[in-house]
């Protein structure tokens, strides 16, 4: 009599309850291929109803490989590069040249090879004085062209630390809750809780006034803070204070988390059979 072994169990994690919409993929590239896709297809729709498509873009690695993809990947040629605008999320305060700078990253990937038009790359000019507020006035004045009701960003594009920061919102530092101050889309981030160099940041407000917010969350390094944030009881101050993404939360526009298995916590995990 043939002996049959037992199906092999292969651990599959849930998504994790997050706010927004959680898009859950085996691989990295799978999460980056997911995000590519609907990042094409909002770009599309944008460029046909308004005539362009304002996109703000995170440096750091784990967006990289979705830039890359965006130039090598056939379906993704139809992208409208030629009706995009992209702006920078967060800028370290270092020149153009330090290879520190998420402009730089960016503009050698997307800006030297998409044939996006000069004018639709949008540096945050951050060894300057008042960067914050010379790139305020920039969004505004293009944003400010659209239709009424129109005026916001199409696509934010963010990534998440270890420690829960996001754009550079970094936990208790000043640009999360800034004492006596009007809203303000940018602002200058420095003191002792943010990662040195100092920083200019997109804020909360134009963040969340945006049309679609992702946020692409890769590797195992990451799944101790989805599972603090997926634990969160309430969304408060002192919540988003420790967890500055829990501070995003799109007004009027949609949230997408991409995440790959091994971001998701392993609590989450149940065996199938494979």
């Amino acid at each position: 009599m043939s002996h049959h072994e037992p199906y092999q169990l292969e651990s599959v994690p849930k998504a994790p309850k997050l706010p927004g919409v959680v898009i859950l993929r085996k691989s990295a590239d799978d999460a980056i291929d997911a995000a590519a896709a609907e990042m094409m297809l909002h770009a599309q729709n944008c460029a046909r109803q308004f005539g362009a498509f304002h996109l703000a873009l995170s440096g750091g690695s784990t967006p990289i490989p979705l830039y890359e993809r965006l130039m090598i990947d056939p379906a993704l040629r139809t992208f409208p590069w030629e009706a995009t605008h992209i702006w920078i999320v967060d800028e370290r305060r270092v020149p153009f040249d330090d290879e520190r700078s998420n402009f730089r990253a960016i503009n050698e990937i997307l800006g030297d090879h998409s044939g996006i038009p000069a004018g639709n790359l949008h540096p945050i000019m951050a060894m300057s004085e008042g960067p914050d507020m010379a790139y305020e006035i920039e969004l505004r004045k293009h944003l400010g062209k659209r239709d009424t009701g129109h005026e916001r960003l199409d696509y934010v594009l963010l990534g998440m630390g270890a420690d829960g920061h996001t754009a550079s919102l970094f936990p208790r530092s000043p640009a999360l809750f800034p004492p006596n101050s009007p809203p303000r889309l940018v602002r200058v981030n420095s003191g002792p809780t943010v990662t040195p160099p100092d920083r200019v940041t997109m804020t909360f407000e134009l963040i969340n006034a945006s049309r679609f917010v992702g946020v692409l969350v890769i590797g195992s390094g990451k799944c101790e803070t989805v599972a603090r944030i997926a634990a969160a009881p309430t969304v408060d101050r002192a919540a988003i204070e420790a967890l500055p993404i829990l501070g995003i939360r799109p007004v009027a526009g949609v949230m997408r988390w991409y995440m790959d298995h091994d971001a998701c916590p392993p609590a989450s995990s149940e065996p199938v059979a494979a």
